[in-house]
């Protein structure tokens, strides 16, 4: 998946230049808003649900097909009219470029609730197979725009939305596939009663989902609409690198989801053993993205230098969010209660005055600053609340124990006599 989403990416900047990739960056983020807003928190309701009673599958598989078909034309539909009515919206991207794009909005909400089905049965390969097979056209689709037929981002936004049509319709083939072969379920149909339960669910958790979103993503059609393209696809660059090193402490959590919901875990032992090897481990991972950071100019071009600090000021809150992201499960499994919807809207209230207050005048740089404030801030929210509901120290949180250390570096000894072999 990161060499997907980076060589696609590498390609757009190389042969339509930081313009290109914002453009681009711009109508991804778009759709993306798009899905998480409409989604209403059914993604993981599909997971939480299924994870708590396999015996729902068939209800719960009909109900987010309906759903997805009827949100995903409404969203699809509200984003051209958007374009159409306020152009001014999306700075200088053309309207049939958008429209092209809000195409995919219903077949990409398919996707994803499907992909959180097969997380609830707990077959992640396939969730991992699938997950990879999309982003994997994106580099594909890329190589062939640009490379092969030496097309513009039209061609691009075209084969992307295709790509979305196709996997859509892949993964409704595979649940019709794996309901018939399944023996006693119930008949494949909707359930308005437990589509009420899942939508109770899914609101609370579609709030903190949306304002996680509009944190991580908004921010870049904020530069676009005052600073323009060009800025925002340096900034999407530094954005990308950090959403792929936020990539493992969101599989982990997503992965933790299903098997704490099944188990009710009402001390958070599991949730923050997780939590302790995650925080170990990014910790790392950010101290060497730090030097790393200044390769981006030579990988993406010299139009990108910027990108390398826009990055750093990022650091902090991406290793802070990135341990949020796995302890908040615990919450998540028991139902999520409503503070942690409220503390996602109060980070997202300073997130937006902050852009709005500074990317004006200071540009990316200072979308970046606000962004790591915020990762800090929900940081500091969700660990506070869960030391006050579980009584456990921020240590037992957060800091490896002695025997979990050397477990750790006996694994990476035993993985690099492995390997020299």
């Amino acid at each position: 998946m990161i060499a997907s989403s980076v060589g696609a990416s590498i390609i757009v900047a190389r042969w339509l230049g930081a313009e290109g990739l914002g453009a681009l960056a711009v109508l991804n983020v778009t759709v993306a808003v798009a899905l998480q807003i409409g989604s209403a928190g059914l993604p993981s309701a599909n997971t939480y649900f299924i994870a708590r009673d396999k015996s729902r599958l068939s209800s719960v598989c009909a109900n987010a097909l309906i759903f997805a078909l009827l949100a995903g034309g409404a969203l699809a539909c509200g984003v051209i009219v958007l374009a159409k009515l306020r152009p001014s919206v999306f700075g200088n991207i053309p309207v049939e470029l958008i429209t092209i794009a809000a195409i995919s909005i219903p077949f990409q909400l398919i996707l994803l609730l499907g992909l959180n089905v097969f997380l609830g049965l707990n077959l992640i390969v396939r969730f991992n197979t699938l997950d990879v097979a999309a982003q994997t056209l994106t580099l594909v689709n890329a190589v062939i725009a640009l490379l092969i037929l030496g097309a513009g981002l039209r061609m691009l936004v075209a084969l992307n939305v295709a790509a979305s049509v196709l996997m859509g319709l892949l993964i409704i083939w595979l649940i019709g596939r794996m309901l018939r072969e399944m023996s006693g379920v119930q008949p494949i149909r909707p359930d308005a009663a437990l589509f009420k339960r899942m939508a109770h669910y899914g609101i609370k958790f579609h709030i903190a989902v949306v304002a996680a979103m509009l944190i991580f993503r908004a921010d870049l059609l904020i530069v676009n609409h005052f600073r323009g393209a060009t800025e925002a696809g340096v900034y999407a660059v530094a954005t990308q690198v950090a959403m792929m090193l936020m990539l493992l402490p969101g599989v982990v959590g997503t992965l933790l989801l299903p098997r704490i919901a099944s188990e009710q875990d009402a001390r958070g032992q599991m949730t923050m053993r997780v939590t302790r090897h995650t925080a170990f481990v990014m910790f790392l991972i950010c101290l060497a993205a730090a030097p790393a950071s200044f390769a981006l100019p030579l990988v993406y071009g010299a139009a990108f230098a910027d990108a390398s600090w826009q990055l750093l000021i990022l650091l902090p809150g991406i290793y802070l969010v990135g341990i949020e992201s796995v302890l908040v499960q615990h919450f998540s499994s028991l139902g999520l209660p409503r503070a942690i919807p409220l503390f996602w809207l109060v980070t997202l209230l300073l997130n937006v005055a902050l852009n709005l207050a500074f990317v004006p005048m200071f540009g990316a740089r200072a979308a970046a600053a606000a962004s790591s404030i915020c990762y800090a801030l929900i940081f500091v929210l969700v660990a506070g609340y869960f030391r006050a509901q579980t009584g456990n120290h921020f240590s037992t949180m957060l800091l490896l124990r002695g025997d979990e250390l050397r477990e750790l570096f006996a694994l990476a000894r035993t993985r690099g006599r492995f390997a020299s072999r």
